[in-house]
């Protein structure tokens, strides 16, 4: 009884942080429990309720820091457990939280592997809009960025403003900059660079650099488990980058104009790699203020100023669609690009960058098959054995992520339990 007048003379409202719990009391009306009558436990909606953690966000936390141990002996030190009647309550709660988690997780992980598809698509289709349409990539990045404009209904219709709320719009500001320079590095190294080249070569550097800022930046770790089957990955299109046999034994000197030419494109792509891996620790430090459609609003327009400064810069010619097939070409372009964008940065409100990052690794197997549905050329060796290895990767990470162990998920509860009803003084 002593226990439940505490649990009805207080409402705990409790935040975890990698390093610390830390819990703050508001006293109000003392609440008596009838006989008969289940403690009440705060629920959705409730004042305060929101900054309560998730059994999803909590089973992250555990698997993203090293002192999960010692967390859970704070827990345990700072108070005795809740009355045993609250059992059934905390329980019932979990398992809301459960089912909440697990299908939210698989929504989340189905957006990646759509946006997968639809970053592979949208390399076929700007590869097949310049050789058959003369069409240049940076004109189709500004036929991108101008339509996807449109995106600015969305924060309007919700009545937020488009730039972003107050406080946190330079931050915004320089996450749409971040974000755009990196597909104008990408799309320029394109015409340097063999598309398939260049593409490899930006997820790889996002992918890698991605995990090393999120770390640095905002103190997010990977798992071992995730760690080793991301680096598995990275060396899958380590293997896609090598050259073919017929490309490394040649004999004929190399044009220093080539060469230099080659060597700009590809460090263009890795700049684009950078850009892309701090405009996704960017959006992950505002996902909780900034919405999907702002997200989209502001790369647009950051990327309506700065793809004509690009196009001026490498002087690339203005070449309009002329005909049904080709206009058909980049509307199906925007619509990937756009499909893309909405499930990479709706993971990002839940997953860690790396592992966004590392998701979309599937563009390349996805591109090379519709590649060659278009155009058959039988790939290299090291080519199908990286390709082999990016999809395996990827899908051992989906199942680790979605195939949970029984005793992990009970383990995780039951700490999870145990920070919900401890008396945090």
């Amino acid at each position: 009884m002593e226990s439940a007048h505490l649990l009805g003379s207080s409402k705990k409202r409790v935040k975890i942080h990698p390093h610390t719990v830390t819990a703050k009391y508001a006293t109000h009306t003392p609440y008596s429990p009838q006989p008969g009558v289940h403690t009440h436990f705060p629920q959705p909606g409730d004042d305060g309720y929101d900054d309560a953690p998730s059994f999803e966000d909590f089973g992250s936390f555990l698997e993203e820091t090293s002192d999960r141990k010692q967390l859970t002996e704070d827990g345990g030190e700072a108070g005795g457990r809740a009355a045993k009647g609250s059992g059934r309550g905390v329980g019932e709660q979990l398992a809301s939280f459960g089912e909440a988690s697990v299908s939210a997780s698989r929504l989340t992980w189905v957006g990646l592997l759509g946006a997968a598809l639809a970053h592979g698509s949208l390399i076929v289709l700007t590869r097949v809009s310049s050789e058959r349409f003369s069409l240049g990539p940076l004109f189709l990045l500004l036929v991108r960025s101008i339509v996807q404009l449109a995106a600015v209904a969305v924060p309007l219709h919700r009545g937020e403003n488009p730039f972003g709320p107050e406080g946190y719009r330079l931050r915004l500001l320089l996450y749409g900059i971040a974000y755009s320079l990196s597909l104008c590095c990408a799309y320029s190294s394109l015409t340097f660079v063999s598309p398939g080249n260049a593409t490899t070569t930006w997820r790889l550097a996002t992918t890698a650099l991605s995990a090393t800022l999120a770390f640095l930046l905002l103190e997010e770790r990977l798992g071992l488990a995730d760690g080793i089957t991301i680096a598995a990955g990275l060396c899958g299109l380590g293997l896609v980058l090598l050259p073919a046999a017929d490309e490394s034994n040649t004999d004929s000197p190399t044009d220093p104009v080539v060469f230099w030419k080659g060597a700009f494109g590809w460090s263009l792509s890795a700049l684009a790699g950078l850009w892309m891996a701090l405009a996704l620790v960017g959006y992950r430090s505002l996902k909780e203020r900034v919405g999907v459609g702002t997200a989209l609003f502001t790369v647009s327009w950051t990327g309506c100023l700065l793809t004509p400064a690009s196009l001026a810069l490498l002087q690339e010619g203005w070449s309009w669609p002329m005909s049904v097939p080709a206009w058909g070409l980049v509307l199906a372009l925007v619509a990937c690009s756009v499909l893309a964008f909405l499930g990479m940065t709706h993971a990002l409100t839940r997953l860690h960058p790396a592992l966004v990052s590392a998701s979309q690794s599937l563009e390349v197997p996805i591109a090379m098959l519709l590649h060659l549905a278009v155009l058959p050329l039988a790939p290299s060796a090291p080519e199908v054995v990286g390709n082999v290895m990016v999809i395996l990767s990827v899908g051992w990470l989906v199942a680790m992520k979605l195939l949970p162990s029984r005793g992990s998920s009970r383990r995780q509860r039951e700490e999870y339990e145990e920070i919900l009803d401890s008396p945090i003084k």
